[in-house]
């Protein structure tokens, strides 16, 4: 049985435009076109309302930050061309695409120590090697020296892939790839409570 976008984010119970963030990212399989209609398998719609819930307890802090992102746009750059996320995206593309100058309490993100991506509520990637960060004149915050743990490429199964080097870095990626988290904010940077007492 094939669903319609709006179909398949009432079946959900999310916003329409919620859903084709995760349509126009890639990251859901099946997908078939009748005229301008984009059709969605409702078995990847079931699979999606079981994805599980980020374990953020087993995190060794209160709090966590996380990256809320769209589906990758291009730009022209410097050092990139796109921004957001896209399944399609080789691993270093990606990276490039998710690092940014974000209105954020730099501190806050570093101390957990890890920072979940999502689109519409997914987690979608893991970046870590938050340790250091820039400011620039904006009052925006980097960290240059990110590194993508990992990825996914398909949110039904779900399909990822670990990229880090590090025994804790693919702990962190097994760990949150392609559960839900929910997060409230009115920029890219929002914080989350993991539940872990001090």
């Amino acid at each position: 049985m094939l669903l319609t976008t709006g179909q398949a984010a009432e079946e959900l119970g999310c916003a329409i435009t919620t859903f084709r963030r995760l349509v126009h990212a890639g990251l859901l399989p099946g997908l078939s076109r009748r005229g301008v209609r984009v059709m969605v398998p409702l078995d990847v719609v079931q699979a999606l309302s079981r994805r599980r819930h980020a374990p953020l307890d087993r995190l060794n802090t209160p709090e966590t930050a996380v990256l809320r992102v769209d589906a990758a746009k291009q730009v022209r750059e410097p050092d990139r061309n796109w921004i957001g996320f896209s399944a399609a995206l080789a691993p270093d593309d990606l990276l490039r695409a998710l690092r940014g100058w974000w209105r954020c309490d730099a501190a806050s993100v570093a101390a957990a120590g890890v920072l979940p991506v999502t689109v519409s509520g997914y987690v979608v990637a893991v970046l870590t090697g938050l340790e250091t960060w820039e400011r620039n004149a904006q009052s925006r915050h980097a960290f240059p020296h990110a590194r993508l743990a990992g990825y996914v490429t398909d949110l039904a199964t779900p399909v990822t892939h670990v990229t880090a080097t590090s025994r804790a870095d693919r702990i962190l990626a097994d760990l949150l790839l392609g559960s839900t988290l929910a997060s409230h904010s009115g920029g890219a940077i929002a914080y989350v409570s993991t539940n872990t007492a001090d």
